[in-house]
């Protein structure tokens, strides 16, 4: 048998206003690059990239998005991510562009590169805050990027044991 290859990039929706992330979802994320793939590279790199392409995660409060595609149509895809200039949800605009963060071959080493990008960015943010409501919301906010399977409810739990570790450190 031959496994499967994709690759997994790993992209930070800019927008000027942050409270507009919350409108985000997977399908409006996926429409809005399919959309850009057709609109640059026409039909030939619209069929390519929607063969096996889903967004694999979507954190709303941080805007990182995860995007899974064949590993034969990367460069179609990333060339046209610089062209997309909003993604459109319920019939709201939400004027934004997507940032490359990393290019991976496993969604584990997409996971190890946003745990070192979210701790440099927590050390970035925190001395910024002026009150220690404003910490403890940019601490969760960062620390629920992690990608784990099964319950959601473990999920939680987690957070909070990776709060109080950082804190022993």
């Amino acid at each position: 048998m031959v496994r499967v290859k994709s690759r997994y990039l790993l992209c930070e929706v800019n927008v000027s206003d942050r409270s507009s992330l919350l409108l985000l979802n997977d399908r409006a994320v996926r429409e809005a690059v399919k959309a850009a793939v057709a609109r640059i590279h026409g039909d030939y790199g619209a069929a390519l990239c929607s063969i096996r392409f889903s967004v694999k995660y979507l954190n709303a409060y941080t805007g990182i998005v995860m995007l899974r595609f064949p590993k034969s149509c990367y460069k179609l895809l990333w060339s046209a991510l610089p062209f997309i200039t909003s993604i459109e949800n319920q019939w709201q605009k939400i004027p934004c562009f997507l940032n490359c963060l990393h290019i991976g071959g496993t969604i584990r080493t997409c996971q190890k590169f946003l745990i070192r990008y979210n701790t440099k960015q927590l050390q970035r943010m925190l001395p910024k805050c002026k009150n220690e409501e404003e910490r403890i919301e940019i601490r969760r906010s960062i620390l629920n990027c992690t990608l784990i399977e099964g319950k959601k409810g473990a999920h939680e739990d987690d957070d909070d044991e990776e709060e109080s570790g950082e804190e022993e450190q």
